[in-house]
């Protein structure tokens, strides 16, 4: 149902308010060319940064199934590395880190008045797309698939059928954060319904021939793939560190929107906003739990970073208080779909190369949790600078179930059901977390 673009009177002054706030910091933002290779570089050395922890930065990345590398200052590129046989012109999936590019695109459909979050999906959808009685179903709008508080069962055999009979109710729109593909997936039919356009024709004329940016989603399963070169995710983080800028050209004119979409969208996950992560909020939940912990998503990291992240360790990291954009491509270090604990440990790193003082003594890279999957004994091996754990063990719906102090080693695990749990690892005022496989 496509709608004749219109652009109001809110979007005219949304538009001026916009580029009057963004004049200063195009005077200092770099944009590469839309066309061609080019793209001016600074050194770390000439930046301060002490350079010559860039090794032990990319040892750890190459050991950990990177494949590309990059880090922007102020849009010039400082550090740019692939590994192996991936090269600037290679492709690689965004996977769940699309998702954010996905709300930026709901972002301009709503910018020209295509669409409004607080409409009822079945408007684009029609009724019954789901499994939920009619008026369940008009409960729930497009701000409820940006937020994950559709209330659908997350814990269905398959979390990424978007067929009717794997949408089941769990509870009211809005009461229930669930880290859940298949409501997030069908945005991508409201945006074509709202707008009459493929998803990839959208994403062309919103953003790519404006940018430069260079790939396409493509079909997999119940999923639509974002692919692209490791550049095109940087350009990405560039235009979302400038608020939806691009060298002078406003193309989110619709600033109320960006800025909902960059903070906290609900209060239940308060590190999520549309479809973003968040770090610097004093509690989190993660995908496949309902567990709340405390403190920030990612202690080592600036805590105004925001970051799009995907399965296997696709990591885009935005850091608008030090100028930075931070990109990572690869496979999964540690077989955990979204190893989230690996974007901390890679600002580990990071804060070395910044001359920033690590904020723990131990490298958490070093710690391992073995067997996994496990049958009886889980074992927890650490550095020789530490000795001794505190560990807790729980199902995903956040129930304690195993814990013991100073140890590491958490025993008789045989009669627990198979499936997969939680692992706490605390150590110092330090917290990370392992999902767990019990055969």
């Amino acid at each position: 149902m496509k709608t004749t673009l219109r652009i109001t009177f809110f979007v005219f002054i949304a538009f001026f308010t916009s580029l009057l706030s963004t004049l200063s910091a195009q005077n200092t933002l770099y944009f590469p060319p839309l066309t061609g290779s080019e793209w001016q570089t600074v050194s770390p050395k000439d930046l301060g940064w002490c350079d010559e922890y860039v090794p032990q930065l990319y040892d750890y990345l190459g050991k950990n199934n990177t494949k590309a590398f990059i880090v922007l200052h102020d849009g010039k590129i400082v550090l740019e590395h692939y590994f192996e046989s991936f090269t600037q012109d290679s492709l690689w999936y965004w996977a769940s880190a699309g998702k954010s590019l996905t709300a930026f695109l709901v972002g301009f459909a709503k910018q020209y008045g295509q669409l409004q979050l607080d409409d009822r999906v079945s408007f684009y959808l029609g009724n019954q797309w789901s499994s939920l009685t009619y008026e369940q179903e008009q409960k729930i709008t497009i701000r409820n698939q940006l937020t994950m508080t559709t209330g659908f069962d997350d814990n269905v055999p398959d979390p990424y059928c978007t067929l009717q009979e794997c949408l089941i109710y769990k509870a009211d729109p809005g009461t229930r954060w669930a880290y859940h593909n298949a409501p997030y997936t069908l945005l991508d039919r409201v945006i074509e319904s709202a707008t009459g356009e493929t998803l990839n024709d959208w994403f062309n004329q919103t953003v790519a021939w404006k940018t430069g940016m260079k790939g396409r989603f493509v079909k997999s399963g119940y999923n639509n793939l974002f692919i692209s070169n490791a550049r095109t995710f940087a350009r990405f983080g560039l235009l979302i560190q400038n608020k939806g800028v691009w060298n002078n050209i406003v193309l989110m004119t619709d600033q109320p929107f960006f800025n909902e979409m960059v903070n906290s969208s609900q209060l239940i996950n308060p590190a999520y906003g549309y479809l973003w992560w968040l770090n610097g909020k004093d509690r989190f939940m993660l995908p496949q739990t309902q567990m709340v912990f405390n403190g920030f998503l990612m202690p080592s990291a600036p805590a105004d970073l925001i970051a799009a992240m995907g399965k296997n360790g696709q990591f885009l990291n935005i850091v608008p208080s030090r100028g930075l954009v931070l990109v990572r491509m690869g496979n999964s270090p540690d077989g955990n779909e979204v190893p989230m604990t690996m974007n901390d440990s890679i600002w580990q790193y990071m804060n070395k190369v910044l001359c920033i003082a690590s904020v723990n003594e131990i490298d958490r890279a070093d710690i391992k949790v073995f067997p996994n999957p496990v049958i009886d004994k889980l074992t927890v091996s650490f550095p020789s600078s530490a000795n001794l754990f505190d560990l807790s063990l729980f199902d995903l719906n956040g129930s304690l179930l195993r814990a013991c102090s100073g140890c590491n080693e958490m025993n008789n695990l045989n009669n627990l059901p198979s499936g997969f749990y939680l692992l706490r690892v605390r150590y110092s005022d330090n917290v990370r977390f392992f999902k767990v496989q019990k055969l």
